[in-house]
Formats: C-alpha cells, structure tokens, sequence
C-alpha cells in the first residue's frame, strides 16, 4: 500500500505519522509519499518523519517529494493538507476581516471564502492527477475549509472517490467520553460510542449520543447544561441550547456572538494565524534535530487533536471493512430526505471497503436549517466563483453569507480580497 500526503512539510505530519506506525499491524502500509511545494520545509518535517519510523523498525518507507504527480501515482490513499500561501496567508485572511469590521477566520466568514478561492483550483489539480495515476483511490481532504472544499470535489471531481476530514466531530466526542463515564460509572470504550450530529463544516449541532445503540443524550445533556451554569462564563447562552435541545459546534458562536468575537479581534495582535506562526517557528526548530524521534508535547499547542487518530481510522476502517462510524463530510444522498440529495454535509458515517455511507437522519429544526441553507448557498456560489474566476458569484456570494458585509459594501471587500491574494488567484485576472 502507498499512501500520499499533500501538504507533506505541514507540522501536523508527525501526528499522522504516529498514527501509521500505530497500525502497522493492520495496514499493510509499504511507502508514504510526503509531498510538498516547499523543499527546505518538507526537508525538515520529513527528515523527522523517517526518524520516527527508522526508530520504530522501519515497517514502511517514508519518501520525499516536491512533484505532486509522481507523489500521487500508484497511491491507495491521498491525503490533502496544504495551505495555499501558508500561514502568512491565512494572517492576511484574518485581517482581511478586520479590516472590513468583519469576522476574520480562516474557514468562516470573508476569510475562509479568500482561502477557498485560493485552494480549490489546487484540490481539483490533485483530483486530476488522481484520475489519471490513482484510478479509485481515496482522497481524504483536511485542507480547509474542509466542508467547501468537499463541495468543490462533489461538483467538479465526482468521479473521485472523496471525504472530507476534521477533527471537530471526533474532539467533541473524546470531550463528552468523560461525562458519559460519570453517568454510566465507569469509563467507556470509545468504539461503542456513536455522536450524531448535522449540518456545515464547522456549522453543525450534536443532538445524540448512543452507547451500543442505547440512547444516552437525555442524561447527557441536562448535564452539560448544569456544568455551564455552574461556570462564571459559560461560553454559551444556556437559554438557547434549551430551546434546541442540541449543543451548537463552537464555531457557531461566530454566528450566534458575532459582536463578541468581533470585539476579541480589537485585541489583536496577535491573532490565531499570527499565534501559530510563532508555535510553527518553535515546531520546526525542534523537528531539526537530529536525535528528535517522537512529536514533541509542543504539537498539541498548534491544534487539531486527533486528526492523526481520524485519518488514520478512517483508512483502516475502510481497508480492513471494520464499518466503523466517524463525523465525516460526504454528500447526503438521501440519508436527509428532506434535504437536496447533492449537498455535502457533516454527519456520522459507516466506513466500509464499499465506501463512506452516511446514516440516515432527521432534518434540524427550522431554526437551524435556515442558517445551513444560507450557508450552503454561499458554498455553491464560491466554487463556482472558485472554478471559472466569476465574479459575479463571488459577489454573490458575499451578498449570501450571514458574516459577509452590508450589500453597499460588497464590491469594496471583494476587490480587496481580491487584489490581496491577486498571485493566488490567476481565473479571476484573465
């Protein structure tokens, strides 16, 4: 087996390695390719990679690359987590935002649309290539925005079998294994676990949660509820989650608590991106050392907890037909009846040898749907924006999304979106 990773140089790749050398007894795993535009970096971050693995025996080989074609030639499986202009990029989207009294994200609002007009183009590239020297591989994308991204793939590479990964499903489900372990009186293996939730990428809101199928969330939830009130500030309005009965994915406070979060923006700098730039400085320098064989504790601060343990179970379970349930993002399919067969939606999904099957569901309640539907329509119109460099959809799309600008100031960010990632976006300068 051959597994590829764009995006090879990234600091997270010593997580996901890790998460191989984990399942060497499962995966017959020979090569994995790390592939990356920037040479010195993957030169860094993959010297450190060979390490790990020269330190556990060597079960498979670990290959450097800068020529995304051959990295993806022959691959099973196609790992994608890249940034497009790296992290100085994601900076100039978070002040992109600010700049505008906007929310400045990386996969939300007017920032997370710059970065997905950026990345798109270069998925689709890699789905070609995957078409033409991967037949039937499986792409699994943790570029972000994962959700928009997986769009992207559903419209315009359907013909290649693809998921989309974050780590929000499975960190929402380790933080609730805890509280489970006190209600039921004793811990809980995570495999009998089961989180249920639906919606967006970064938008969704868990509603159930079985243990073998038994029903747990009407003793889990009054719980969450009385550890909110019992913090000084509780980081949601616990009216809310009582009329929804479901607790909102963190990013929802975007949306749900736009004046707070645009008033934390007031203090920067540092932001996020200007944050992890330092935590990256810090990674890469101890990744450099030659006696370094293990991920330093450091890792954990530039964030993504258990996006190895995700990506890595995902491909065993579907390798090895374990049919084991993730949140992931795929198209519905009817699973949500109610809702267009062709959206890509995050929800839990059966991972087996015939691919990612999403459970059926109910729809959320109006109050939420609403929010999805918006949502979704600004997802469309970016890929096509994305796609063909049209900028009437992008204005559009702007005009469509509940954190884009007044209608009046629409064109003004657009064009500065627009010009400030000008080197990344050649479709729009034809």
């Amino acid at each position: 087996m051959k597994i590829a990773v764009i995006g090879g140089g990234s600091t997270y790749t010593p997580e996901l390695v890790s998460g191989f050398l984990e399942r060497v007894k499962s995966l017959p795993l020979k090569e994995l390719r790390l592939m990356d535009i920037d040479a010195a970096r993957l030169e860094i971050v993959g010297g450190f990679a060979q390490r790990m693995v020269t330190a556990k025996g060597n079960p498979f080989k670990v290959v450097l690359s800068t020529n995304q074609r051959e990295a993806v030639s022959g691959a099973a499986y196609v790992i994608t987590q890249l940034r497009v202009g790296q992290m100085p990029a994601r900076v100039t989207d978070e002040y992109l935002g600010k700049r505008h009294g906007l929310i400045g994200q990386e996969t939300t609002g007017v920032g997370g649309m710059a970065k997905a007009l950026r990345t798109i183009p270069v998925i689709l590239g890699i789905a070609k290539d995957m078409r033409e020297t991967a037949p039937g591989a499986l792409l699994l994308n943790f570029t972000n925005p994962s959700g928009l991204v997986t769009e992207a793939l559903n419209c315009y590479a359907v013909d290649v079998p693809a998921v989309g990964v974050c780590n929000s499903g499975i960190t929402s489900k380790m933080m609730m294994l805890g509280s489970l372990g006190e209600i039921v009186g004793g811990p809980v293996e995570v495999g009998r676990v089961v989180l249920h939730s639906l919606g967006l990428n970064h938008l969704t809101w868990y509603r159930s949660l079985t243990i073998d199928g038994e029903e747990m969330w009407p003793k889990l939830f009054p719980a969450y509820l009385a550890q909110l009130r019992s913090e000084a500030e509780p980081e949601w309005d616990i009216q809310t989650l009582e009329s929804l009965g479901m607790i909102p994915n963190s990013y929802l406070q975007y949306f749900y608590y736009t004046d707070k979060k645009l008033g934390s923006q007031e203090k920067w700098p540092p932001s996020r991106g200007e944050e992890v730039l330092e935590i990256e400085k810090d990674l890469l320098h101890q990744y450099a050392d030659p006696a370094l064989t293990a991920p330093p504790a450091e890792l954990m601060l530039r964030g993504g907890a258990f996006y190895s343990t995700l990506a890595t179970q995902l491909i065993d379970s579907h390798y090895n037909n374990l049919g084991l349930v993730e949140i992931v993002n795929v198209r519905n399919n009817g699973a949500v009846k109610e809702w267009p067969p062709d959206w890509v939606l995050e929800m839990p999904c059966k991972i087996d040898r015939d691919g990612i099957h999403p459970l059926p569901a109910e729809p959320l309640p109006p109050a939420c749907f609403g929010l999805v539907a918006q949502v979704k329509m600004y997802e469309l119109l970016t890929v096509e924006a994305a796609v063909y460099g049209d900028r009437k959809a992008a204005y559009q799309a702007l005009l469509a999304h509940p954190l884009g600008p007044k209608a009046d100031q629409v064109q003004t960010v657009l064009e500065d979106m627009l010009e400030t990632n000008r080197q990344y976006l050649p479709q729009f300068w034809k």
